[in-house]
């Protein structure tokens, strides 16, 4: 067909269509001591700023010391986290400044390095757990901007086998403690681990990169408490173990679970990343729909629709197994004849141009015990 220069109908591009912001989930946040050695670099690592690490030389090199060796151990990890930022302490047992200046950067799991929990009981006192632990426990459960939620890990000292060091703030669903017989960092290791999976994956018996003696039968039961031989899931006391399973072939440590510090709330570790994923992507979905769909039939149901793009592929990747999303006033909408009651519903709604909606999404975590009875006959 030829040329022609009448053009009926013109269509001029312009601008980037919308995408939704996306949260990292694997990013980690080390904070410790580095001490400069006698003649140290002139790129030295300052106190209290943040600096990203890719290299593990490079990190004992202007990192000198336990922070070096945390981040060190952190890269180390089959899979790894997607990057690790280390802060300097400006001076020993001086947190504020520094977790304040992390909490300027995209981290999911942050620790101290080379920073043991345990509890010491003054004379006539009350218990009194490190400071420096009860200080992440308060960063990570205090409010944040959109995602900026993450999550804080840290190591019972070396062979300690009870969970009763996790006392007052320390117990929270955002917090993550493993026990350990290691003279590694294990805190490192561990949330480069947890950093190497996607949110929904379950932490149970994935493997870290440090050497650990094994518990003793008496030390688990004190650990995770009493389970059934023959029946029920995991017990759980909020403490994690390291553990080097006999039916793994080969030789190896694994996370002996994947708890996070409140037993009797989200016990595991993946349940809270999850959350703290789904509701990331919905936020940034649906901030393009504010102060442009209308709280009409047409505007309610584009607004099913946008949260229909996030919950639907998340299900048939099965990271949920079903989701049902109500809008109470879009049924009242829907109504052919409405009560004046309704009518006031609808009205008010409209009137403070703010919607309610209610999204239930059923999430099905990984299988932790099998229970199986075997009979022969």
């Amino acid at each position: 067909m030829p040329d022609t220069p009448v053009r009926y109908v013109r269509v001029k591009t312009e601008g980037v269509p919308f995408a939704p912001a996306v949260r990292a989930y694997g990013n980690v946040g080390i904070i410790g001591i580095a001490t400069p050695p006698a003649n140290p670099p002139a790129d030295f690592l300052a106190p209290n700023v943040p600096t990203l690490f890719t290299d593990v030389n490079e990190a004992r090199r202007i990192a000198t010391g336990p922070l070096g060796d945390a981040i060190a151990t952190a890269l180390v990890q089959e899979p790894g986290p997607s990057e690790v930022w280390g802060v300097r302490l400006a001076q020993a047992n001086t947190y504020d400044d520094a977790l304040a200046k992390m909490g300027t950067v995209n981290v999911q799991l942050v620790l101290f390095a080379g920073t043991a929990l345990s509890v010491t009981t003054p004379t006539g006192g009350q218990p009194t757990p490190t400071p420096a632990i009860v200080k992440l426990a308060e960063h990570v459960d205090a409010p944040v901007a959109d995602g900026m939620e993450r999550i804080g890990v840290a190591m019972l000292a070396k062979g300690a086998s009870d969970p009763a060091v996790v006392v007052g703030s320390l117990v929270s669903e955002r917090m993550v403690y493993v026990a350990h017989k290691s003279n590694e960092d294990v805190a490192a290791a561990v949330a480069g681990t947890i950093a190497g999976y996607e949110p929904h994956v379950s932490l149970l018996l994935k493997k870290v990169k440090v050497s650990s003696d094994p518990f003793s039968a008496q030390e688990l039961v004190k650990l995770n408490g009493s389970e059934g031989p023959d029946t029920g899931g995991p017990a759980g006391k909020g403490v994690n173990w390291l553990v080097d399973p006999p039916l793994i072939p080969g030789a190896g440590v694994y996370l002996g679970e994947g708890y996070t510090g409140s037993p009797g709330d989200k016990k595991y570790i993946d349940i809270v990343r999850t959350v703290d994923d789904i509701t990331f992507r919905l936020k940034a979905r649906l901030i393009g729909t504010i102060g442009n769909l209308r709280i009409s039939r047409s505007g309610l149901r584009g607004l099913v629709a946008e949260m229909e793009t996030v919950l639907e592929p998340l299900r048939r990747a099965e990271v949920i197994e079903e989701y049902e999303i109500v809008i109470p006033i879009l049924a009242l909408l829907d109504k052919p004849q409405r009560t004046p009651l309704e009518d006031r519903l609808v009205q008010d709604a409209q009137t403070e141009r703010a919607a309610e909606a209610m999204v239930r999404v059923d999430y099905a975590g990984a299988i932790h015990r099998i229970n199986i009875t075997l009979k022969f006959d």
